[in-house]
């Protein structure tokens, strides 16, 4: 769970700089960059609902996996967009961007036996970059850094609007 938690916290830190340059940015916008860094590990469902019995049950190939990935990560974005008012659409698709790259990202960091990460850029691309090899998916440290950057970030943003 440490990795899930890190995605939060890492999409939080990038939402609350954006907030400091953005003034529409408000903790309710950092929280859809928060959900957006979620999009990709929605790939978790086939933990309940296995890719082969939505595979049997539609009649066609289908992996869960491909969540996972831009195209799939693209797709969910497009599909929370729908779901809220036409004048929120942009910056609603902005937040949940930012948050879902920056776990695709964070993902490319991972340490993989292969040396080769997932392939990211899909349906673009099947090429599976490598990775940087910095950490596992496990590991706390991730997860310990990311919530000191947060906690730091906090409460510089308390003390900005205290002084406003």
């Amino acid at each position: 769970m440490p990795d899930l938690l890190a995605h939060a916290l890492i999409a939080y830190s990038l939402g609350t700089l954006l907030s400091w340059c953005y003034e529409w940015i408000s903790p309710a916008y950092v929280t859809v960059a928060m959900a957006g860094a979620f999009i990709p590990d929605l790939t978790k469902v086939m933990l309940v609902l296995p890719s082969d019995v939505v595979a049997a049950w539609l009649s066609m190939p289908f992996d869960w996996y491909a969540l996972h990935t831009l195209g799939g990560s693209l797709v969910s974005v497009a599909l929370g967009v729908a779901l809220v008012a036409s004048v929120e659409r942009k910056r609603i698709a902005a937040l949940l961007g930012l948050g879902a790259t920056s776990h695709l990202f964070a993902d490319l960091l991972l340490l993989s036996p292969s040396g080769h990460s997932f392939p990211v850029l899909w349906p673009l691309s099947y090429i599976h970059p490598p990775t940087i090899d910095l950490y596992l998916s496990t590991q706390p440290e991730p997860m310990i850094l990311a919530a000191v950057v947060a906690g730091v970030l906090f409460i510089m943003t308390r003390l900005r609007t205290r002084s406003d």
